[in-house]
């Protein structure tokens, strides 16, 4: 059977025909699967839990059928949806995963990760990660009303946008917002495996690599914003495609 990866939908109210791709794929391909693994920013923006959004509803519907059909469905948190807690993770069905953890895939054990880590070159992100995962400072942020936390994510949202252009005006959005290569490497090594799969960077592709003298294979999961991006893994190997809308 096949084992199926997402990651980076960014699933948002603005965006109802990926809402709609997401569910097809659901009710779809993903009823046939041996698991469903997210990597990540599952949604554009988290606040809490309590958020009443039709779109949050909708995706726990779906992804509780399928757990509830037979389908584990596997969840790690991203940059963009660290704050979803265990109670909309019940919901939807979901078995949290740490970032990272590794796993076996008929026969072959593979490093899963959002990504975000491995981009050590954007130190003012790695700044703004560290202080946002402190249980502190998760604490605080959700202890105020939806509506205050709802005005944060978008400033946070408009703030990274404005941060994106002035690095592309600078010619360093390629460099500063990718995986370091030393990075990669480190995670190869610490975990002892020849395969990483992550999302985060929107650079979907399958990178061969040399780490002190043994292949290992990267594979970068797209995003879902103009289209869908799956990876599927069976006894036979990996593909990674695409999904129209």
């Amino acid at each position: 059977m096949t084992i199926l990866f997402i990651s980076d939908l960014h699933l948002d109210p603005a965006r109802p025909e990926i809402t709609r791709l997401f569910g097809e794929f659901i009710d779809g391909e993903a009823r046939g699967a041996e698991a469903l693994y997210i990597l990540g920013d599952l949604f554009e923006a988290w606040v809490g839990d309590d958020d009443p959004s039709d779109t949050g509803a909708f995706v726990a519907e779906r992804l509780a059928a399928l757990a509830a059909g037979g389908v584990p469905v596997h969840f790690m948190h991203g940059n963009r949806d660290f704050l979803l807690g265990a109670d909309y993770a019940r919901r939807a069905g979901m078995t949290p995963l740490e970032d990272p953890t590794v796993v076996e895939l008929h026969g072959r054990r593979a490093l899963l990760m959002h990504g975000d880590t491995l981009c050590t070159d954007d130190v003012a992100y790695q700044q703004f990660r560290a202080q946002t995962r402190n249980p502190a400072w998760q604490k605080q942020f959700l202890a105020q009303p939806l509506a205050a936390r709802q005005a944060f994510a978008q400033q946070a949202r408009a703030a990274s946008q404005a941060r994106q252009g002035e690095l592309r005006d600078a010619g360093k959005m390629e460099t500063i917002t990718d995986v370091a290569p030393t990075a990669v490497d480190a995670a190869f090594r610490e975990h002892g495996v020849d395969l990483l799969i992550h999302g985060h960077t929107h650079r979907p592709a399958v990178h061969t690599l040399d780490v002190d003298g043994r292949g290992r294979t990267r594979v970068v999961l797209g995003d879902w914003y103009a289209q869908g991006s799956v990876l599927r893994v069976d006894a036979g190997g990996m593909k990674l495609e695409h999904l129209a809308p």
